[in-house]
């Protein structure tokens, strides 16, 4: 199982960017390998962020299709992965977006995440693809 990022999407349905193939390349051999991907409640949160503030609204729908076509299941954001997200970024130079991603990986048992924020390197336990 492994858990997609908000940027993966981002670059999907994005304009030229040489992370637009590295993402299209890593989400075909997930899909080729039958990996079960999933995503949680912030990482929607941070597609409908990122576009309203730079007045993007139109990509909003696009890219939450993707994702949501890409993924089996959308995790909630829960009290538990609130608390145990301070907890992590006390110990971590970690967003707090970034610090729930891992919480909920951490209680659902996922130790991968597809993402291009090389902050989740520093994370034990995590593997971050692609590399």
């Amino acid at each position: 199982m492994i858990l997609i990022d908000s940027n993966i999407p981002m670059y999907l349905v994005g304009g030229d960017h040489p992370n637009r193939a590295l993402a299209r390349d890593a989400v075909q051999r997930l899909a080729v390998d039958g990996e079960v991907r999933v995503t949680d409640a912030e990482v929607l949160q941070e597609i409908l962020h990122r576009y309203l503030s730079i007045h993007r609204a139109d990509a909003v729908d696009p890219a939450m299709r993707v994702l949501l076509n890409l993924v089996r299941e959308v995790f909630p954001i829960e009290r538990e992965d609130v608390m145990l997200a301070a907890e992590i970024a006390r110990g971590a130079r970690l967003s707090a977006r970034d610090a729930i991603h891992v919480a909920v990986m951490r209680r659902r048992g996922i130790t991968r995440i597809l993402s291009f924020d090389r902050g989740l390197d520093a994370v034990e336990g995590i593997d971050r693809l692609p590399r």
